[in-house]
């Protein structure tokens, strides 16, 4: 079997080393050979082959045709002439002061301006220099191909990574984007000088001066003709990587078809378009649940790789319980507006992180939907853990204390997650609703699948979560003794529809007191169809 790349965004070792890299050279020959213009942004959430492509850009506009010996683009018209290249990465940049930033951010453009075969000027500005760099290359490159074929090729990857690093304090986030904005400004005047330009971030910052001041910059984010450029559709992954789909079902004792149902539910779900509905693969999902093959199962890949800062610092900021992430209908294009940094919305941050994704679009408004099992699991974490304004480890075990039944410290972990829970004026008003909302989000971020407002014919089960080791239907009071929860449950017969599961049904109520929004009273016991 051919290697798997986990750790590489370099295209040109991972093609010298033989490992599988998913052809997408159709898509990078339609942007640099079939388009009006020739200046390209994409937004695409973190670890989703960004990177790789804009080093398969670099080894293009290098002439490097050896490495691409096979791919789609080998067997085109393209010329394979070599250009200057100005090739930007800012996710690394230090953003712990604006003097660090400041510094940081000269000594990267510096550098990468002296990679591209220019001098740098020491008595002029980063931002002046580069403005001097697009010159003086292209005329170098005119003179060399010729006037109408000459130009610098600019990639600036993750160009948006500093602002979102900083998004915790809004005064600094500004300046650091009025830094780059100083930078990306210098591209205005000089597009007739640009061969090609294609800039990836996560997010679509507005008021960088990129956005503004580049009237025939190209976002193809939301494009149909390149929905799936990035991430793996279905016949990418069988054509690519089947022979390690077919042993790691192999090694878990399962079906093939039963295999990829289980693995399209935990990593496949991710729309990038209006109107294609194909969804796809997480790359780095795909990648390191490939090579480990591991023999319990599947698990969630793509957190461990890290967060977004952006989001992360976002969600310091901000209450996110209110929002139904499975099922957010009429979503309008502004809500993914970015424009004002004071006014970031949940829906911009969670989509373009990649915690949301397109579900339907129909006259101009959007559903969106968590993408897949994988994101589920770590987007309930990251809400439950900001709104407990700490770190949520420790309540990783609580799923464990729930289907092994070890009520007591189960009981005693949810006590403390409700005490750290701060609510909004809002939270008077709907009562247990709320409780439920957070009872949820804790029991999908430990994998246990829960349903509020479970409907059945005789009402309405407050919540119904399920394990492979048992049925659990919470029933939630607020300045109600617990009692009631259980006298509720059995009245309207919340644990019938379960009998004939065949899995443990357990009752478990809760009681709420309002004046202290905290969890006073609970209780659980054994249902048999008798009580």
């Amino acid at each position: 079997m051919r290697p798997i790349a986990t750790d590489t965004h370099d295209f040109p070792s991972l093609r010298r080393d033989g490992k599988i890299y998913v052809d997408k050279t159709g898509f990078i020959y339609r942007l640099i050979a079939h388009n009006d213009t020739k200046l390209f942004f994409v937004s695409r959430p973190r670890r989703f082959g960004k990177s790789l492509t804009v080093s398969a850009l670099k080894a293009l506009f290098s002439g490097r045709r050896e490495l691409f010996k096979g791919l789609y683009i080998d067997g085109t018209d393209w010329e394979w002439e070599k250009y200057p290249i100005i090739h930007f990465e800012f996710n690394d940049l230090t953003t712990t002061s604006l003097e660090e930033f400041e510094k940081d951010l000269a000594h990267h453009v510096e550098d990468r301006l002296a990679e591209a075969g220019y001098t740098y000027d020491g008595t002029r500005s980063a931002h002046e220099n580069f403005g001097k760099a697009i010159t003086e290359l292209a005329a170098k490159s005119r003179e060399r191909v010729g006037d109408s074929d000459g130009g610098v090729v600019i990639l600036v990857d993750e160009y948006d990574a500093p602002v979102g690093h900083a998004l915790d304090d809004i005064d600094f986030a500004e300046k650091v984007r009025d830094r780059l904005s100083a930078v990306y400004s210098q591209m205005k005047n000089r597009t007739g000088d640009i061969k090609f330009l294609f800039m990836t971030g996560v997010s679509k910052f507005t008021k960088l001066s990129v956005f503004s001041a580049l009237n025939n910059l190209m976002d193809v984010s939301q494009d149909d003709e390149y929905a799936t450029m990035f991430g793996y559709t279905e016949d990418e992954l069988s054509a690519n990587f089947e022979e390690h789909l077919r042993e790691h079902a192999r090694i878990m004792g399962k079906s093939y078809d039963a295999y990829r149902a289980e693995m399209k539910w935990w990593f496949n779900g991710f729309r990038f378009a209006k109107n294609d509905k194909t969804t796809v693969y997480n790359p780095i999902s795909v990648a390191y649940t490939l090579k480990r093959k591991d023999p319990s199962g599947f698990s969630a890949t793509w957190a461990t790789t890290g967060r977004p800062s952006m989001l992360m610092n976002y969600l310091k900021r901000e209450d996110l319980l209110a929002i139904d992430y499975e099922c957010m209908e009429d979503v309008s294009e502004a809500e993914f507006d970015v424009a004002e940094l004071r006014k970031l919305r949940p829906t911009a941050m969670l989509y373009q992180s990649g915690y949301l994704t397109v579900k339907d679009y129909d006259d101009g408004l959007y559903t969106l939907g968590v993408p897949d099992e994988e994101v589920r699991r770590d987007l309930a974490t990251l809400i439950a853990g900001a709104a407990a304004d700490e770190d949520m480890q420790w309540a990783a075990s609580l799923s464990a204390k729930l289907v092994g039944a070890k009520w007591p410290m189960f009981f005693v972990g949810l006590k403390s997650l409700y005490a750290h829970m701060p609510y909004g004026a809002l939270e008077g008003t709907i009562h247990e609703h709320s409780y439920e909302r957070i009872l949820c989000t804790l029991l999908a971020a430990q994998g246990v699948t829960s349903h509020a407002e479970d409907v059945q014919s005789n009402g309405r089960a407050d919540v119904v979560a399920k394990h492979k080791r048992g049925i659990y239907i919470f029933e939630l009071k607020v300045d109600e003794p617990v009692d009631k929860a259980f006298a509720q449950i059995r009245k309207k017969g919340y644990a019938e529809p379960y009998l004939a599961d065949g899995r443990p049904i357990w009752l478990i109520g809760l009681s709420f007191d309002s004046k202290t929004r905290r969890l006073v009273d609970c209780a659980a016991e054994r249902f048999d169809g008798s009580n």
